[in-house]
C-alpha cells in the first residue's frame, strides 16, 4: 500500500514539475524572441517604433503566456483536481438519480 502511495505522489510531483518546466521554457522563449523582434523592428523602422505593430506580438503572446501562468500557478486552485473530482461526483450522482 505504501509503495503505491509513494508512486502516486511521485507521479503527481513529476507532473507538476513538468508543467513548471514547460512554463519556464515558454517564458524564456517569450523574452528572448520578443526582445529580438523589438530590436529588429527598432533598427529597421526608424521613426515608427512606438506603434501597435511593434508590440503586437509581445502583447498577444503575453496574453497566452498569462493563461499558461494561470494554469501552472493560479487557476488550479480554483479549477484544479478537487474541482474536477467534485464535478465528476456531481455528474455521477445526476446519472444515478436519472436511472432511479
Amino acid at each position: 500500500m505504501e509503495n503505491n502511495q509513494d508512486k502516486e505522489l511521485y507521479y503527481r510531483a513529476k507532473k507538476r514539475l513538468d508543467k513548471l518546466k514547460g512554463f519556464y521554457g515558454h517564458l524564456t522563449s517569450y523574452v528572448i524572441i520578443n526582445v529580438f523582434i523589438i530590436i529588429l523592428i527598432g533598427v529597421n523602422n526608424g521613426g515608427d517604433f512606438w506603434t501597435f505593430g511593434t508590440f503586437a506580438t509581445p502583447f498577444f503572446w503575453g496574453i497566452g503566456l498569462a493563461f499558461h501562468a494561470l494554469s501552472v500557478f493560479g487557476i488550479n486552485s480554483i479549477l484544479g483536481k478537487d474541482w474536477e473530482q467534485k464535478k465528476i461526483m456531481e455528474f455521477m450522482n445526476q446519472e444515478k438519480n436519472e436511472i432511479s
